[in-house]
């Protein structure tokens, strides 16, 4: 199995349920993660990664970390002085479309959305509210060309979309996409290597579907147009993703494991979890397993069953455990607190 691992946590796109299996496979397998500095969830994001931004990091005697998910912009020479390298680059795309609508609701206070009523509001006008200076800028316009590192307000060319594909793809050695979450797992666990447990999830920091709103076509068409270089990079890799599943495991084959993956899941949910799934944060009876509450988003969490051995409670808790509280105990394994 593959343990040097680079993910770049595309916003809003399944990436919290990715980092929650690569916690847990790195728990298990006592790996090292290349941690923000002082603990925090982000590694100085909005601004391009510096190695500098990772705990336990020295230029003098560089250490290498088996694993980089935490949030990030992506810049790959400062990355590679954390990692070995051998390490395997993924990442996650996800709709454009779906993801400004899932952007405009999580990140309402952003001062690009603050001001309008409607994400229809704000594509009647995008420029009378966006402005590209504005530090939270990135949330409101090609987010995932953001991520990647590009400038997302950059003029929108056959060569400028070819030249980022290529930069991408010299990059990272595969990319996911959300909107095929089984079949992206099937094709992790091939790539890297790993077995069927490893790449088992209970969906994370996922909302309410009543705070998801309907989208007419004629929105959908300005919200491609608005982030056309996020639109470009999307269906290039969406293409590749389906020519590699071709290629490598075929599609018959595909459909095995995925029925594998979900009779997996949904046994796993049967004792784990009590009632059939998600809860409103309200009905969260263990405050330590409460998601982050953010923007107009209300983040759906788990309750354990009661009474399960303890090592199965251990189990079920760790696929459960929303990020931020699962980044701080892996934190504070990592880097014990001194004694005073």
């Amino acid at each position: 199995p593959q343990t040097d691992l680079v993910f770049l946590k595309v916003h809003k796109s399944a990436s919290s349920t990715v980092m929650n299996i690569l916690f847990r496979f790195g728990e298990t397998h006592n790996l090292t993660f290349a941690f923000p500095l002082g603990g925090g969830f982000q590694l100085f994001y909005p601004h391009h990664f510096m190695a500098r931004f990772v705990q336990g990091f020295s230029p003098k005697r560089p250490q290498r970390f088996n694993i980089l998910c935490h949030h990030m912009r992506f810049l790959q020479p400062e990355v590679q002085k954390v990692v070995p390298s051998s390490a395997v680059y993924f990442s996650i795309l996800r709709n454009p479309v779906e993801l400004m609508e899932s952007s405009f609701v999580y990140y309402k206070g952003a001062s690009a959305f603050s001001h309008v009523r409607s994400l229809e509001e704000f594509l009647s006008q995008p420029h009378l509210y966006y402005d590209p200076s504005r530090g939270d800028s990135n949330y409101a316009k090609n987010l995932m060309t953001f991520d990647f590192g590009f400038n997302p307000n950059a003029e929108v060319s056959a060569e400028r979309v070819q030249l980022m594909v290529k930069a991408i793809e010299a990059s990272f050695d595969f990319l996911l996409i959300s909107e095929y979450f089984d079949e992206s797992m099937v094709l992790l666990k091939e790539m890297l290597c790993w077995d069927l447990d490893s790449v088992v999830s209970f969906p994370l920091n996922t909302r309410d579907s009543s705070t998801k709103s309907y989208l007419s076509d004629s929105v959908v068409e300005k919200i491609k147009d608005w982030n056309r270089l996020d639109w470009e990079i999307y269906t290039h890799f969406n293409r590749t993703f389906w020519e590699r599943i071709d290629r490598d495991i075929g599609r018959e084959r595909m459909e095995r494991e995925v029925r594998a993956l979900r009779e997996r899941q949904a046994e796993l949910a049967r004792t784990c979890l009590q009632g059939t799934g998600s809860v409103a944060p309200k009905d969260i009876k263990d405050s330590s397993l409460r998601p982050l509450q953010h923007g107009g988003a209300r983040i759906l969490g788990y309750n354990l069953k009661q009474g399960l051995d303890k090592e199965m409670e251990h189990k079920c808790r760790r696929l459960v455990t929303p990020e931020l509280q699962y980044s701080s105990a892996l934190y504070k394994k990592q880097f014990p607190p001194v004694p005073p």
